[in-house]
């Protein structure tokens, strides 16, 4: 694909995707919306609906364990197994993962390293957050919703199955990673939309930051009363 003369590859694509979306949004609430009613209502949409699936799909890690202990007892009572019944561990586990990570994303959970992030005022940290959505985790995601349709339409319409015997079809699993990251997409929408009405006074703030460490106290106020000077 061709753009102002240049070789558009799909990683530069889903960049320059993401910002005109951004930008358009931007420009759109500064001449409309000032307020950011309804960008900030399409950002509760979006995280009511991640909230309700991330809470119900991590039913499936106990069905996992349930299947995984079946399983293993029915294998070693009565020395019978099936590839189909390992392989839905995998489906169920994978789907828990990956259909709840939007909901992590909102709950702020996401593994980070806080030690240099913790040094910074609240307002810096906004700032990085809100760069981190708009340069890293957006044009990732979309990248891969980019990539994961035509790699799930062709196993789905292959009626591509697992190679090892007895095992399941693969598409519903390949789908799967098809909607963690496109539900995964939604809610760095819904971020960066509340991440912009905190940092302009519109919202408190949802997720202050806790530091994970907290601050040592001097050696001297660590002792008892008696012990301090």
């Amino acid at each position: 694909m061709l753009l102002f003369g240049m070789v558009m590859t799909p990683a530069t694509l889903a960049v320059v995707i993401s910002a005109l979306v951004v930008i358009l949004a931007i420009v759109a609430t500064l001449i409309f919306d000032r307020r950011m009613s309804v960008l900030l209502m399409l950002s509760s949409i979006i995280d009511g609906i991640n909230e309700f699936i991330g809470k119900w799909v991590s039913w499936a890690i106990l069905v996992s364990i349930l299947v995984s202990a079946g399983n293993a007892v029915i294998r070693k009572a009565f020395d019978m197994s099936s590839n189909a019944w390992l392989e839905l561990q995998w489906y169920l586990f994978g789907a828990a993962f990956m259909l709840a990570a939007a909901y992590t994303l909102k709950q702020n959970e996401h593994i980070r390293i806080d030690i240099v992030y913790g040094m910074f005022s609240r307002r810096v940290q906004h700032w990085i957050d809100l760069l981190g959505h708009l340069l890293f985790l957006m044009p990732f995601v979309l990248l891969m919703v980019w990539y994961f349709i035509p790699y799930v339409a062709l196993s789905y319409h292959s009626g591509e199955i697992s190679t090892n015997a007895g095992g399941l079809i693969v598409w519903p699993a390949k789908a799967i990673l098809l909607v963690g990251f496109i539900l995964l997409s939604f809610q760095g929408v819904s971020e960066i939309i509340k991440k912009i009405a905190v940092m302009t006074g519109l919202i408190d703030d949802p997720a202050p930051f806790v530091p994970t460490h907290p601050p040592i106290e001097p050696e001297a106020m660590t002792g008892t009363p008696e012990q301090r000077p």
